[in-house]
Formats: C-alpha cells, sequence, structure tokens
C-alpha cells in the first residue's frame, strides 16, 4: 500500500515538474520575441533590426537604428547631462543636440541584443551610457561629424558602420 503511494506522490511531482518548464519556456519566448526590434520598413519610423550577411559576404551584423528619422516627440527623453562628469557629460549633452541624429544610429556595444534597445538613442534615456565607452564615443563622433563635416544621419551611420563593425 505504501508503494502505490509513494508511486501516485513521484507522479504528481514529476507532473508539477513538467509543467513548471513549460510554463519557463513560454514566458522565456515571449519575453525573446518582445526585445527584438521590429523589422525595418521604409513608411515607418521603427527600428531597423540591421543587416546580417555575416555569412554571405564578410559583412558584420548592424546593430538595431532607426533607418527613417523618428519625430522628436516620440522619442522618450534622455537623462540630464548635468548629472555627468567629463566626456560622459559631453555625449548626454551631445544627444540632447541633435536626437533625431542619434536616434538614426546603431550601437555597436550591442545592447540591442541584450538589452531591447533600438539605437544608440536608447543608451541615454537611462545610464546605461554612463558605464559604456562605445555609447560615449558613438554619440560625440557623430556630434562632431554633424557639426564639423555637415554629414547627414545616413552618412554618419556609414562611418559609424565602417569603423566600429571591425571591433
Amino acid at each position: 500500500m505504501k508503494k502505490k503511494k509513494q508511486g501516485k506522490n513521484w507522479l504528481l511531482f514529476g507532473g508539477i515538474a513538467v509543467l513548471v518548464v513549460i510554463a519557463v519556456l513560454v514566458v522565456n519566448s515571449a519575453r525573446t520575441n518582445q526585445s527584438q526590434p521590429a523589422p525595418n520598413t521604409a513608411q515607418t519610423t521603427q527600428p531597423s533590426t540591421g543587416h546580417d550577411h555575416s555569412k554571405a559576404s564578410g559583412v558584420k551584423h548592424v546593430p538595431a537604428y532607426y533607418p527613417q528619422p523618428p519625430s522628436r516627440n516620440s522619442l522618450a527623453p534622455t537623462l540630464d547631462p548635468e548629472v555627468f562628469k567629463g566626456i560622459t557629460r559631453d555625449a548626454y549633452r551631445a544627444v540632447k543636440q541633435i536626437p533625431v541624429t542619434i536616434a538614426q544610429l546603431p550601437c555597436y556595444c550591442h545592447c540591442d541584443e541584450g538589452m531591447g534597445h533600438k539605437s544608440l538613442y536608447s543608451c541615454f534615456e537611462d545610464d546605461h551610457a554612463s558605464h559604456c565607452v562605445t555609447c560615449v564615443n558613438e554619440a560625440l563622433l557623430a556630434l562632431r561629424l554633424e557639426r564639423e563635416q555637415k554629414l547627414t544621419p545616413a552618412q554618419i551611420r556609414e562611418k559609424i558602420v565602417e569603423q566600429y563593425s571591425q571591433q
């Protein structure tokens, strides 16, 4: 009698364990699908998921960015530059000065994959950029290229892809 009851308990525990595993898989699957940026379309300001032709042509993956200029009002606010020091403050200031350009640039710390960021702009909506030299350097480069060389966001993106995809 005791063996029958023990067998039923193991069956019950096994069934519960299977349900827990299935629930974890479903939740993780849903999170993965939500964190991926929407595909690039010419008519929208949805972020591009970049291009991965690495197997075919040796070109590395380009992180997410907005291929078309988003409206300034559609962008979330960035953190106040004055709470930071040095070049980090300068980078947060750069993003405040040229937010639409920054939104059209990929971030080569690949936070689009790990954090669901939609462009370089996303890094400055919180303190992520304050801990990331890649984010800071890209923002400062973008400001310099726009102000000194009068490059468009697409031209700046080309320069950033050229420079950072080799790293």
